[in-house]
């Protein structure tokens, strides 16, 4: 039986110094992860951000969420 896949392996993320100087971005666009927490941060929804920023994929922005709450919780029960 395969083991799953690294979940950093199947973030749609990338990283280019030829895109947007290196910062994180969804992959396939040049919209940064950090405007994504921004976001949230000043309290818009995702429909709000997908609105802003339609390159993005909505089950994407959804998958750096799960993947941060993943990360977070395993690193608090560690």
């Amino acid at each position: 039986m395969n083991d799953p896949p690294n979940m950093k392996m199947t973030l749609p993320i990338e990283v280019d110094p030829e895109i947007m100087s290196g910062a994180p971005v969804f992959r396939g666009t040049r919209v940064t992860v950090q405007s994504w927490f921004e976001y949230l941060e000043d309290n818009m929804s995702l429909d709000k951000f997908l609105e802003c920023f339609p390159t993005v994929r909505r089950e994407d922005a959804v998958a750096v969420l799960e993947h941060s709450k993943t990360e977070l919780l395993a690193e608090a029960h560690a």
